[in-house]
């Protein structure tokens, strides 16, 4: 890993796929150039992916129950009341 990745965390590194997702769609570019900008964009999203695990990792650890094993529950934004936003200690967003 060179210096330039220690110095990489997943906002700026989504940015600049972005960026090089936007540059190969416009077209225009010499046949190298969209092919460095691809092999960029790969290890970029490579580099994504493994962020993602290592959050998802964390959060299944913090997910265990008592006895080490994970405690599956289905997601549903529309669920969260207030009472359990409260009790994370952030505020109920108000409806519009």
């Amino acid at each position: 890993m060179n210096s330039k990745n220690k110095e990489m965390n997943f906002e700026k590194a989504l940015a600049e796929l972005e960026q090089i997702v936007t540059q190969l769609e416009k077209g225009g570019l010499a046949l190298n150039e969209s092919l460095a900008l691809f092999e960029k964009g790969v290890r970029l999203a490579r580099y994504l992916r493994a962020e993602l695990d290592k959050a998802e990792k964390k959060v299944e650890i913090l997910l265990k129950d008592e006895k080490g094993e994970l405690k599956a529950q289905d997601f549903n934004p529309e669920e969260i009341s207030s009472s359990s936003l409260e009790e994370a200690g952030e505020e109920p967003e108000e409806e519009k």
